[in-house]
This record gives C-alpha cells, structure tokens and sequence, in this order.
C-alpha cells in the first residue's frame, strides 16, 4: 500500500511535465511572446472574425454567388468595401493598441496563470483524481477544470476587449475619444456582458487545456519526464483549440453583439439571442465558426504552441 502523501507527490510529480510548469519567469516570458507573436501575424483575421460575427443580415446566399461576395465584401471591408486592395488590408487594422494590451496581458494571464493553478490543484486534490478517475483521466481532469477556473477569471481583462471589438466593427463609437475618457465616463459599462464572457470562457477553457493535456496523454508525453517536442506541443493545441473554438462559438457570437452595440443602447444577452433566432435561425449562433476554425484557429494553435514550448524551454534553461 503507497501511503497517500507519497502518492499524491508522485501524482504531482508525474503531471508537472506535461504541463510545463516551472519558474514563474518562464511562464511570463514564454506566454508574453506567445501573445507579441499572435498579435502581430494575425490581428487581420480575428478582426475578419469579429465583423462577421456582428453582421446580423443573412451573408450566405445560396442560390447567387455574386450577392455572397458582395455582402462578404461589405461585412468584412464595411466602410472601405469600394476601396482598393490596400486600403481594404489597411482597414483590418483597427484596435491594434487595445488589441496588444488585451492580447499580451490575457496569454500571460491565461497561458502562464493555469500551471500555477494547476500545480496547486495537483498538490491538493492530485491523488483523489487519480483514485476515481484513474491517472491519465485524473490528470486531464484536473488540467481542463484549472483552465476553466483561469479562462472564468479572464474576465477581468473585459473591458480592454470590449474596446478592441468597438475598434474593429464599430470604431464611430470611440472616434474623438481618448482611453482616460472612455473608461471614466463608461465605467462599469465596459464590463457588459461579462456574465456570458465567462460562461462562454469556462467551457471553452475547459476545452482547450483538457483537449490539450489528453493529446499528450495520448502521444506518451510526460511520463517519461521528457518535454514535448514541438511537434507533439502543435498537436496537443491543435486539438485542444478545435474543440474550445467550437464548444465557445455561440455563447461568442452573442458575446460579441453584446460589446459591439453602442454605449448608450446596450442590449442583454437575452434579447439579442432571441432576435438572432428569430431573424437568422439556429445557425446564425455558429456564424463566423468556419474563418475561426480554418483562420482563427491556427492563431490559437500557434500562440498555445509557442507559449508551452518556450514555457518549457526557460524553465529549463533558468533553473
């Protein structure tokens, strides 16, 4: 019989690897070049994801390909739809700056915050995981409720998101405005929809570290003490975003409607889902799910790629 202090340190021990945990400069450094690098490859396309998911007409037009492209053109492209090639690129830029502050401070806080909850959770609850689920079961167990837990307290960082959505699909809204301003006169206002951010993030988080760590479990990764190859890191994100992106997507088409409407005529949740349905039927709740998952995605993959892999790098190079 293995005495239950030694065996929850050797649950923890054998969880820590697949997981990265390590120094908590690792985890900073790792997770804010994850985030630099996710913003600066692929702003433009989350800025394509968000338009199409405020649009709240019909896009697809099954019968005329020419409407669809004209209304993808005018959706994505909105007040430069006439302009030229550049101009239209140029146009996907909106809310850089809210978009580096969101962007960097939610991949330290999310990417690098879930191993410390992780490794807590682990110590604490480690070894009744491991006795009612099994190891490899306990162990994805645990990683995907922690990343639950991080992705409800993601909301915090709400308000810089709201501002980086207003930018890009309704940037009359902040014109003439500084950042002082708006958070003076908005105050609590920025934080609307923030119920249905979390209920949206605890799911979706859920997801994408429990799908991540499953991955691994899968390949064989960390029980042999050895990191993950990079390779084996960009399949474990591959599938963990998948199914976060997914099991997100219609709690973030309403999200988004929440945050794109104009300060002064918010609208609940509640009433937004009931138009959605009403005017664009049930699959009006998954619109914009194709760009993310074939666009988006990869940016979600590539920064929890980069971000576990460097996590795990500097914290075996600052030992």
């Amino acid at each position: 019989m293995v005495p239950k202090e030694e065996k929850t340190t050797a649950s923890a021990a054998a969880t820590s690897p697949v997981h990265v945990s390590g120094k908590s400069t690792a985890r900073i450094i790792g997770s804010a070049v994850a985030g630099v690098s996710e913003l600066a490859l692929f702003h433009p396309v989350d800025t394509v994801a968000k338009r199409l998911m405020s649009t709240e007409t019909r896009v697809i037009t099954l019968n005329s390909p020419t409407q669809t492209a004209a209304n993808l053109n005018t959706a994505i492209f909105r007040t430069s739809a006439a302009e030229s090639v550049g101009r239209k690129f140029i146009s996907l830029f909106p809310g850089i700056g809210f978009g580096a502050a969101y962007k960097i401070l939610q991949r330290v806080y999310k990417f690098g915050g879930q191993p410390v909850l992780l490794d807590m959770m682990t110590r604490r609850f480690g070894s009744d995981f491991d006795e009612k689920f099994g190891h490899k079961t306990g162990r994805t167990l645990l990683s995907a409720t922690s990343g639950s837990l991080i992705g409800v307290g993601e909301v915090i960082l709400l308000p810089l998101d709201a501002l980086k959505v207003k930018a890009q699909t309704s940037p009359e809204q902040l014109h003439g405005r500084g950042v002082v301003d708006i958070f003076k006169n908005e105050g609590l206002g920025l934080y609307r929809g923030a119920g249905l951010t979390a209920m949206r993030n605890a799911p979706g988080s859920f997801a994408l570290f429990g799908g991540n760590t499953a991955a691994k479990t899968f390949m064989g990764v960390g029980e042999d003490g050895c990191r993950a190859t990079w390779t084996q890191d960009a399949i474990a994100s591959c599938v963990g975003a998948t199914a976060s992106i997914t099991v997100a997507q219609p709690l973030d088409v309403i999200k988004t409607r929440i945050q794109n409407r104009p300060f002064d005529s918010p609208e609940s949740g509640a009433t937004i889902f009931k138009r959605l349905i009403e005017n664009e039927g049930i699959g009006g709740l998954f619109k914009g799910l194709t760009p993310k998952l074939l666009v988006v995605g990869p940016k979600l993959i590539f920064s929890f790629t980069v971000a576990q892999h460097l996590i795990g790098y500097f914290e075996y190079k600052l030992k």
